[in-house]
């Protein structure tokens, strides 16, 4: 009786000889009770932490391949809206496919043109600026009421030339040199993958469901569905929402008589695709051209077009294109963030909140079109509160 666990219990009687009771039942098991469920679920926590630390140590392996894999699926989505209008015009996709990149490379030639020229005419004059805000900054030093040991300072600025004229700063630098290969051979082969995934991405992808059945099958169409338009809306919301920030902060720049001017505004548009993150680096270095160009006034009245931009942005205009479907968690972009950076660098940090709203969005439509997974469907008490 000890070996089995009772399942069913039959009741005989004989009279007046009593009860016979028989147990009927199976071998009892050490993973049947509670704490075998509990270490199988750590089993199978064990499994899927090793399998995603083994998909990740992949990726960093092959950050040449992964790296611009991701970055043009992004951008093929980002414009899938523009291909699927012109293959409706009649145009194939192949002449669809090249106009489509001919703009982006038109679009980016002009920006990277008016840097070069922004900066090629503003640099003398910033450049004898700066060194009269260094002048008054040493100055200023002098007047404070504890002493500064200038030769600590030359002795600083020997140790600097020193290491720049140095062995291992030699070493660095043809690590940057092959940094700056992997970085061209990683956009010549972003380029292919997006001129791939522009003119055959729904064959592509029709390619890869073929082996689903059924159910498997709706669910990837809902998968890739929802994929293509998660990463379209947000980058093509954060693309939005980043120009009108450059814009407003251009003409505040302007309008205080700041130096670099554009290419700070599009600098603000780059770095507004770290969220967060980005736009405090922005007005970091904004405010920094002011102080050392303009002053410490013209500094705290660009903090305050920084910070004014950024409220109107995140408060009115973001909701508005981003829609309430691809809001996360500030908690959860910041993890995503974190995540991102330890990860990737620069570059995790900007695809790590695309690809956590992804990973959400799937969520929400793994069960049906508007149907979450079950553990991500709010409870009925909740569901209630929230109406």
């Amino acid at each position: 009786m000890g070996l089995f666990r009772d399942r069913t219990v039959r009741i005989d009687q004989h009279g007046t000889d009593g009860v016979h009771v028989r147990a009927v039942g199976r071998p009892w098991s050490l993973w049947a009770d509670a704490f075998g469920a509990l270490a199988i679920r750590a089993v199978q926590i064990i499994v899927v932490v090793a399998l995603a630390a083994g998909i990740i140590w992949g990726i960093r392996q092959l950050t040449v391949v992964t790296i611009p894999l991701v970055i043009a699926l992004i951008l093929a989505s980002a414009f899938a809206p523009l291909m699927a209008w012109l293959r409706g015009r009649g145009i194939p996709s192949l002449v669809a496919t090249l106009i489509t990149l001919f703009a982006i490379a038109l679009v980016l030639t002009a920006v990277g043109w008016l840097i070069v020229w922004a900066v090629r005419d503003q640099w003398d004059e910033l450049a004898t600026q700066a060194q009269g805000g260094f002048t008054d900054l040493m100055a200023w030093a002098g007047t404070l009421p504890f002493q500064i040991d200038h030769a600590q300072i030359d002795e600083w600025l020997k140790a600097l030339t020193d290491f720049v004229t140095s062995a291992q700063f030699g070493s660095g630098a043809l690590a940057g040199v092959s940094a700056v290969a992997n970085f061209i051979t990683g956009l010549v082969l972003m380029i292919v993958m997006l001129f791939f995934f522009l003119k055959d991405g729904p064959q592509m992808w029709a390619f890869l469901l073929r082996p689903f059945r059924g159910e498997p099958y709706e669910r990837a169409l809902r998968v890739g569905d929802k994929t293509v338009t998660v990463l379209g809306s947000y980058v093509r919301g954060t693309a939005t929402v980043a120009a009108v920030d450059a814009v407003g902060i251009l003409i505040g720049l302007l309008i205080l008589q700041v130096p670099l001017a554009l290419p700070l505004a599009v600098l603000v548009f780059l770095l507004a695709f770290i969220p967060i993150v980005g736009a405090t680096l922005a007005g970091i270095l904004a405010a920094l051209v002011a102080l050392v160009a303009n002053g410490w006034v013209v500094a705290l009245l660009v903090v305050g077009v920084v910070v004014l931009v950024n409220q109107l942005e995140g408060n009115l205009l973001q909701p508005v294109l981003m829609g309430r479907s691809m809001q996360l968690h500030a908690f959860v972009i910041l993890i995503a963030l974190t995540a991102g950076t330890v990860l990737g660098g620069i570059v995790g940090a900007v695809l790590a909140v695309p690809i956590t709203a992804v990973a959400w969005g799937i969520v929400q439509v793994w069960d049906g079109p508007h149907t979450p997974a079950r553990w991500a469907r709010p409870h009925r008490r909740e569901a209630i509160a929230s109406v």
